[in-house]
């Protein structure tokens, strides 16, 4: 990874080292190669919107952290694992030494960033970190997730009598499939940046491709 101008080397190469082991035991879907994957959105939405050095860092930073701590999707509590994810992270950076600046908006973007709690923030870091996050939710590597997560809950691909949804709501506890319907297919929509919609088009008419083949496949 890029190291951000507005952060020293050593700092992040220490953040990025503590993110590394704190998902060395998540799953498929919230591993480190996924905290990769929303450090590179976050520069890339950052640098489309012209952002500052400071908003760069920022939401850089939030993204590198941003799985510290996290709950299972089926947790009744899970809607809240930002907040806790973001007090693991004001920890690690001022015991690390950050400065009071990149500590409050990185752990503010933490704090909101998740689809679940359903904030839609002012501050650009936070907007940055959400599309970021979103992001990596759609296309070839969101299916994947969508699909790892699926078989970590032990759920059915799809309903047999109705896989997509055309007579029922949605319903990703009990289906894997319906996570499309319910969530993935809405994430244009809820992104806040012209970059990330634009980064995002690609992806949804792969998500489009893919449920039509699909459809192919299992309606004979």
């Amino acid at each position: 990874m890029v190291v951000p101008a507005a952060v020293p080397a050593s700092l992040w190469s220490r953040l990025e080292a503590a993110a590394r082991s704190r998902t060395r035991s998540h799953e498929p879907a919230h591993d480190f190669f996924h905290v990769e994957r929303v450090v590179a959105n976050a520069r890339a939405i950052a640098r489309g919107e012209g952002a500052s050095p400071e908003v760069d860092a920022g939401a850089a930073t939030a993204a590198l952290l941003h799985e510290l701590f996290t709950l299972p999707k089926n947790h009744p509590d899970s809607a809240k694992a930002g907040d806790t994810c973001a007090e693991h992270a004001r920890e690690l950076l001022e015991r690390e030494g950050a400065p009071a600046w990149l500590v409050t908006s990185a752990c503010a973007a933490i704090r909101d960033h998740s689809f679940s709690k359903g904030v839609v923030p002012d501050a650009l870091v936070t907007r940055v970190l959400q599309d970021a996050d979103r992001l990596d939710a759609i296309g070839a590597i969101g299916l994947a997730r969508m699909w790892a997560t699926c078989a970590d809950m032990k759920r059915p691909f799809y309903s047999p009598e109705d896989p997509f949804c055309a007579t029922r709501a949605p319903d990703d506890k009990l289906w894997g499939l319906d996570h499309v319907f319910k969530k993935l297919l809405a994430i244009p929509e809820r992104l806040h940046t012209p970059t990330a919609r634009t980064l995002a088009q690609a992806r949804i008419a792969f998500l489009d491709a893919y449920v039509e083949q699909l459809r192919a496949e299992i309606s004979g």
